[in-house]
């Protein structure tokens, strides 16, 4: 039984994926790990984008307006900024550190311009699916800035910061979040490691974007996504050179998905639906958004 369980299973590489170069929006060039033709989704993963360029031809043109409908975004700068703004009156500038949580729910149009210079443009972007039952929930807009999102030195030497989850008692900068997910940027030394607890039976992953890591004894180079098996913990080790991931975990919904474009829905019935609304012009379907978080 897992209350008898004295050791705890530590989760091993069950697969690694190599993103793929690919150009999205107007022409901004990204390295994508999932939604690709090798890899649809991680339930409730349904993307992930990391974008990062010093060329400003790279990212300039930017996601001009676009609509959005069933899944919750989340955007993380590393260095960088992008403006936003959306059909409910939100904008605002995403800038390194912060991070833009917004819950499309029934419907939003929005867009993500970055900006050059004065270094580089580099960050992510993930999108969590939400369940049948919130699918059409009003969209909301969290906008978190880097001073409020903690960090922590960990047992083992990895500096943490909690985007969303929670370690050791510390709670992420995002919360009141639908699909639930823990998020967090872990920087390790040379030498240094990282063990966090992820419950059994959740989708766990790390994306490796700077250095490399061992998980399990199997060397985890960047950039690359690693899918994570079953387990207690996962416990990574940055054995030559300092190392910087994600770790990613939820639980998954384990319910229909179909994918058009930028819609998750649960059938086709209501992507094409989705389709319809925007042709009519009926697609964003509340009022004014409570206010962004600060």
């Amino acid at each position: 039984m897992a209350s008898e369980r004295l050791v705890k299973d530590v989760r091993a590489v069950k697969d690694l994926v190599v993103p793929a170069m690919v150009s999205d929006g107007a022409g901004v060039r990204l390295k994508r790990s999932i939604a690709t033709p090798t890899l649809d989704h991680l339930d409730p993963f349904f993307l992930f984008d990391n974008f990062g360029s010093e060329n400003p031809d790279d990212y300039l043109a930017g996601f001009p307006m676009h609509p959005h409908r069933g899944i919750e975004t989340v955007t993380y700068m590393l260095d960088g900024s992008v403006t936003h703004r959306d059909s409910l009156g939100n904008q605002g500038i995403i800038q390194a550190g912060d991070v833009q949580w917004m819950t499309a729910g029934s419907g939003i149009l929005h867009e993500e311009m970055p900006h050059a210079g004065p270094r580089r443009l580099d960050g992510f972007q993930i999108w969590v699916n939400l369940p049948r039952q919130l699918k059409m929930t009003t969209p909301r807009y969290q906008d978190v800035s880097s001073v409020r999102i903690p960090e922590l030195d960990a047992p083992g030497g990895a500096r943490v910061r909690v985007i969303a989850g929670s370690v050791d008692g510390v709670e992420g900068a995002v919360r009141e979040i639908f699909a639930g997910p823990s998020y967090l940027d872990v920087a390790l030394p040379s030498g240094a490691t990282f063990e966090h607890p992820i419950t059994r039976g959740h989708t766990a992953l790390l994306y490796v974007f700077r250095g490399q890591v061992e998980v399990a004894g199997k060397t985890v180079p960047s950039p690359r996504l690693a899918i994570l098996g079953d387990g207690d913990v996962v416990r990574v080790r940055a054995p030559a050179g300092d190392a910087r991931l994600l770790v990613l975990s939820a639980q998954p919904l384990e319910e229909p998905a179909v994918r058009y474009g930028p819609f998750v829905m649960n059938t086709e019935d209501e992507i094409r639906q989705a389709l319809s609304d925007l042709r009519q012009g009926t697609f964003v379907k509340t009022g004014p958004a409570s206010a962004p978080a600060r």
